[in-house]
């Protein structure tokens, strides 16, 4: 039964198109009698997609021959110069190596290298084979920090004054401008949130907002988002209304 052996490589970044056999033409090779032969079988998965903030994981399959000893696997973006060499390998006739992908690493065509080796550590033969890695479409994630509606007690009639700023998780969090912001507001001994009023968030995300008071109850403001940008809501602010109580 055939043995397989795992070899685990580090990349910049990975991912791209499905590698099949074909890869088994390119090959070049020192020995004419020996079995020397080596092509990369594939590179899966082809494209390699990143995640913002996790890793991939992409997965070369070698194939040589029964007189190759020891397989060397190096990748590289087509246009850079970084390479990383694969661990050893013990000489069976199949061997995989791994190599993880981060969206610290560069997008674009990226080429894996494998080399192969005889007994005498010398080379034998050599393949390359090409590969994408690329950037997952997602949102930025957004929050609603620091949302007041004051003042606190209020009689009725009077207004209500709501404050708050948008934000976007940009490796720090910044203010979001330009952004619609909606303020719901749910009265007590009651389940439904409604509508109240809109704004927009000014250049820092901040944003301001006012309505007149009747009942008591809760507030909250709500970014329904964009193509670019999730949804989010702020946490709910209570508001006491003294006075006449207030009739839908």
């Amino acid at each position: 039964m055939r043995k397989i052996a795992l070899g685990f490589v580090s990349a910049l970044v990975g991912g791209a198109m499905l590698v099949t056999g074909a890869g088994a033409a390119s090959a070049s090779t020192t020995a004419t009698k020996a079995d020397t032969r080596l092509y990369i079988r594939s590179i899966t998965p082809n494209p390699v997609v990143v995640k913002k903030g996790a890793e991939t994981t992409a997965f070369i399959h070698v194939r040589a021959g029964s007189d190759v000893k020891k397989v060397e696997v190096t990748v590289a973006p087509v246009d850079g110069v970084n390479t990383l060499r694969a661990k050893d390998v013990k000489p069976l006739e199949s061997w995989r190596f791994s190599v993880g992908f981060t969206d610290g690493d560069a997008f674009g065509k990226w080429k894996a290298t494998a080399t192969a080796y005889d007994a005498a550590n010398k080379e034998v033969a050599k393949d390359d084979a090409y590969f994408a890695v690329e950037l997952a479409e997602t949102k930025a994630d957004t929050r609603v920090s620091r949302f007041s509606a004051e003042p606190w007690r209020v009689r009725k009639g009077k207004s209500i004054y709501f404050s708050g700023r948008l934000q976007v998780d940009d490796h720090r969090w910044k203010g979001v401008r330009g952004e619609k912001v909606n303020i719901f507001y749910r009265a007590n001994g009651h389940s439904a949130w409604k509508w109240v009023t809109s704004t927009k968030t000014k250049w820092d995300g901040k944003f301001y907002a006012k309505t007149k008071a009747y009942k008591s109850g809760w507030f909250r403001a709500s970014f329904a988002g964009n193509d670019e940008l999730n949804s989010s809501t702020s946490r709910a602010d209570y508001v006491r209304v003294y006075g006449s109580w207030w009739r839908h």
